[in-house]
């Protein structure tokens, strides 16, 4: 009951339950300049038929997006393709998916990270992945402890992170807590990436990070083609508008899928900003 009350706000934030939707919702992005990743929302899978049909669906998004030609990669989950039931089975639907992602313009496939519990198997089948295929990154989160050594290690092998600030509720002792120590060690994580790393996604809606990414950016004469900002689909349009408008690159995270309510709580209403904005559409257009 309580997912078929929020879903007028959530249709804001997830674009539809097919990959038809999904695919019109890209288009419009890039009508407007925005480039797209596809995210087939789904975690925690214990059973390997519901891992091999996540991987299917996966396949067959891959081939709409080529067939429709629309500026688009795909994210995923690693416990949506079976990691809580065997790394090497999850390993295995991963590289199918690498695999078909290569026919497409933009090949690059991102593996979502997910709560502590599940972070050295997931980066252990990112590098297992990545050794074979380099179209393939993971996403480090600024407020875990361990993520500067996390990100020296992707600068050192080259391959393509996406930094956000993260979003599971983690225990003070492996975890940042409080705003300015997040913001403090995003920074300094985006700093490097930015310098000696391989075309970071900078992950958030944090206007005060925004503005010190583009002023490092500038300060160190790196160029708008070798990094891009991301954002998730709904999230403060406007600032969206404008990083296009100053001619950055902007990725736009689209979530699409039955299985939504676990996104929208975790990644809207429990985030202040998102919250407000995801409240106030309720009297907007």
């Amino acid at each position: 009951m309580l997912q078929k009350n929020f879903y007028f706000l959530a249709r804001r934030f997830v674009a539809g339950e097919t990959i038809a939707s999904a695919i019109e919702a890209v288009r419009e992005l890039n009508r407007r300049g925005m480039s797209a990743t596809l995210d087939f929302l789904g975690e925690d899978v214990v059973e390997r038929a519901a891992a091999v049909r996540t991987r299917d669906v996966y396949l067959e998004m891959l081939d709409a997006i080529r067939a429709n030609g629309v500026n688009s990669n795909v994210s995923m989950k690693l416990t949506a393709i079976g990691l809580l039931v065997d790394e090497d089975f999850a390993f295995e639907n991963l590289s199918s998916i690498v695999q078909r992602a290569q026919r497409n313009a933009d090949p690059f496939v991102r593996i979502d990270m997910e709560g502590s519990s599940v972070l050295e198997p997931t980066l252990r089948i990112f590098e297992r992945a990545f050794s074979a295929h380099s179209n393939v990154g993971p996403v480090l989160q600024a407020y875990l402890k361990r993520t500067g050594r996390d990100v020296e290690r992707a600068i050192e092998i080259g391959a393509r992170v996406r930094l956000c600030k993260g979003a599971y509720n983690e225990p003070p002792e492996i975890a940042y807590k409080r705003m300015p120590e997040i913001r403090m060690h995003y920074l300094e994580s985006a700093r490097a990436l930015l310098e000696r790393g391989t075309y970071p996604g900078i992950a958030t809606h944090d206007r005060r990070l925004i503005g010190a990414i583009k002023a490092f950016a500038s300060e160190r004469h790196i160029g708008n083609d070798q990094f891009e900002f991301q954002m998730l689909y709904g999230c403060r349009p406007g600032l969206q508008r404008d990083i296009v408008a100053e001619g950055y690159r902007l990725r736009i995270y689209v979530p699409f899928g039955t299985h939504w309510a676990g996104y929208f709580y975790r990644r809207v209403l429990e985030r202040r900003e998102n919250a407000l904005f995801a409240l106030s559409s309720i009297f907007s257009r």
